[in-house]
């Protein structure tokens, strides 16, 4: 057995850890905390591709606006459904799935995830396609890494970003949402990352092709305990995984009625 003499040589023999970039609440030393990122990220596997890209960022100011002003998670449940347009939604997700049936056919039956949660997930990300975001990815994560507010949270999304960068999924010009999603659904980088599927079978994983999107989707539920054929209303086994996908409750039940009401 060890003396405590013993053990506090061995504790005060090892090496310190290396300081980790420090957050602030302020974009001043932005430019000073990228250096020290890239060290960290260098450190983690990211090739040169993704440091180039995170010293090309900048401190994105929308984006702290937008991470300061989330305002519709606030809502009711009616007042939600009715801002998010989910009658448009329900509509047109229906056509969608009648024109589309052999796809969404085929993703439940690798995944488990009916359509329904799928589209309206679509639906409500990006009004299926319709606007993906008008900010800089790469930017945008960084500034929230950067921040001091939910610099854990973000910073494996970073890490994942700065890989999607190297490994040609995004680049570092990629246009997404302000707090960094991208592609169809919205996917945070560190899960498109590691979530990521080619649903069209073209080769390579691309979130802003829809198939490929909708695919990882489903493969993201399913990775979270989507169990095949059971429920997903509230109560019932599968809306537990749908708090995996957002955690503002109103969003939670507007998915699983929405998907409902398309699934019919």
């Amino acid at each position: 057995m060890f003396s405590l003499t013993a053990i506090a040589l061995i504790t005060f023999s090892l090496p310190y850890a290396a300081e980790a970039a420090r957050c602030s609440d302020t974009g001043g030393e932005y430019e000073a905390w990228k250096a020290e990122m890239a060290a960290e990220a260098k450190a983690e596997g990211v090739g040169k591709r993704g440091i180039d890209a995170l010293m090309a960022t900048s401190y994105s100011k929308a984006t702290i606006g937008a991470d300061r002003n989330q305002k519709s998670f606030k809502y009711s449940l009616d007042k939600f459904l009715s801002v998010r347009g989910a009658d448009t939604i329900v509509k047109q997700g229906r056509s969608r799935k009648a024109k589309n049936a052999g796809f969404y056919q085929s993703l439940e039956a690798a995944y488990g995830v009916p359509a329904g949660v799928l589209i309206a997930i679509h639906g409500m990300e990006t009004g299926f396609g319709g606007f993906m975001g008008d900010t800089n990815v790469v930017s945008a994560i960084a500034t929230l890494t950067y921040d001091c507010r939910r610099s854990d949270f973000f910073r494996p999304h970073l890490i994942g970003a700065l890989k999607m960068v190297d490994k040609g999924m995004i680049s570092a010009k990629t246009i997404g949402a302000k707090h960094g999603e991208l592609g169809h659904t919205q996917f945070l980088p560190g899960n498109a990352y590691k979530y990521g599927v080619d649903g069209n079978g073209d080769g390579r994983v691309d979130l802003y092709n829809q198939a490929d999107a909708l695919a990882t989707t489903a493969n993201y539920l399913r990775q979270k305990g989507w169990k095949p054929g059971q429920g997903y209303q509230e109560g019932e086994p599968n809306f537990a995984v749908i708090k995996e996908w957002n955690a503002a409750k109103v969003y939670q039940q507007a998915i699983a009625i929405m998907g409902a009401q398309i699934d019919g």
